[in-house]
């Protein structure tokens, strides 16, 4: 899949699209969402020192960021803009791949040293932290062309982390065929009929683990010792089981993007998660978007149900929704809570591919949402203490 392709299957058209269908879904706005969205009357959160509440029992302050695609018609200097105006702290960076690279010429930097510091000190002078850089693609591809180039923008992503030193990598595991002679990504999940086992033990022994373990290796060479995989459908690794199954096999360069939307629709509790995937240090990025789950229609279709297109939203069991409108701002404050308790230290990344508050919108929103809760957990240790 080309970059246009993602850009237009995804984001392109959710902002395209989300005055379509603002209209039909008012009525599932939640109310605890509202409630802590702009216009409500509620007061803007106050953005402590980074020194603020250094108490050995006081909770890290996770920086809030932004995940750069929703920006893709911006400029570099136009989207440092927007986001300073946020009050965002961090980003992600696309560099290749689903996400595309519309703000990091990825050759440049890596032929000129001086335009690599030049391109970074844009970031540190607004005091934005480059925290991660995202080429989400599927090096194991049964394509070996595709696969050859998801894994060329892998490896250039690796050597420009290494000389700007970011140290996260997030992507996909990718999947491949179901056997050696397939053209097309086959996504098994269920070892049942037989022929699906075959399938899972193959993908897995021949090309998953393999591939990853070079990959891997290659990334701890150049000083890069986070990869982080959003656990998505479609991909092998789509939940934490077929996570640690990785990790496992390749080493402690594999950790999650915990990115909770993907992990909703399969009914997965987000604290728990956390707390499985912290416990054992494998948790490298956190990706914070929201599902909106629609119960009656689970009831009638079940939770794979999920929609993108207008025309679908009626039927659907679920939609991407920014952070606390699919989930009330009492439940992404357990999230953040929970984040705080297993030591987290990657920042918290918005992605927004909401159809009713696109684009730019979906951002502001997630961001305010986020603020608030980050500000009440720290004045509330600060309290306690």
């Amino acid at each position: 899949m080309s970059d246009n392709n993602w850009r237009s299957n995804r984001r392109e058209f959710l902002t395209a699209t989300g005055g379509l269908v603002a209209a039909t879904l008012a009525a599932a706005e939640p109310l605890s969402a509202l409630a802590a969205s702009p216009g409500s009357g509620l007061p803007a959160a106050p953005q402590p020192s980074p020194g603020q509440g250094s108490s050995a029992n006081a909770p890290r302050k996770l920086l809030i960021g932004v995940f750069d695609p929703v920006y893709n018609t911006l400029s570099l200097d136009q989207m440092l803009e927007k986001i300073s105006a946020l009050r965002l702290e961090a980003v992600e960076i696309g560099t290749g791949g689903y996400p595309g690279a519309s703000h990091c010429p990825v050759q440049e930097l890596l032929a000129d040293a001086a335009k690599a510091r030049a391109w970074k000190k844009k970031f540190e002078d607004r005091n934005i932290q480059v925290a991660a850089f995202s080429c989400h693609g599927n090096p194991v591809h049964p394509d070996a062309k595709i696969a050859a180039r998801e894994a060329q923008i892998f490896r250039n992503t690796v050597l420009l982390a290494e000389r700007l030193e970011v140290p996260v990598i997030v992507g996909f595991s990718g999947c491949p065929g179901g056997s050696p002679t397939d053209t097309m990504p086959n996504w098994a999940t269920y070892r049942w009929p037989p022929e699906y086992a075959q399938i899972l033990d193959w993908q897995w022994k021949e090309r998953i683990i393999p591939y990853w373990k070079e990959a891997a290796r290659f990334a701890r060479e150049h000083n890069v010792h986070k990869l982080a995989f959003e656990m998505h459908p479609g991909f092998c690794v789509y939940n934490p089981k077929t996570l640690m199954r990785l990790r496992e096999a390749v080493g402690e360069e594999i950790g999650a993007n915990c990115d909770l939307s993907h992990l909703f629709w399969q009914e997965c509790d987000p604290v728990e998660v956390i707390h499985f995937l912290g416990k054992q240090g494998a948790i490298y990025h956190a990706h914070m978007k929201d599902t909106v789950l629609f119960k009656d229609n689970i009831e009638r279709y079940g939770v794979l149900n999920f929609a993108f297109e207008p025309k679908d939203i009626p039927s659907a069991s679920a939609i991407f929704r920014a952070v606390g409108y699919g989930h009330g701002a009492n439940l992404w404050k357990d999230v953040m809570r929970a984040y705080m308790e297993v030591g987290y230290d990657g920042i918290l990344s918005i992605e927004n591919e909401d159809p009713i508050l696109p684009g730019e919108v979906g951002v502001e929103r997630a961001a305010y949402v986020l603020q608030n809760v980050r500000e009440e957990l720290l004045n509330s240790n600060s309290g306690a203490a």
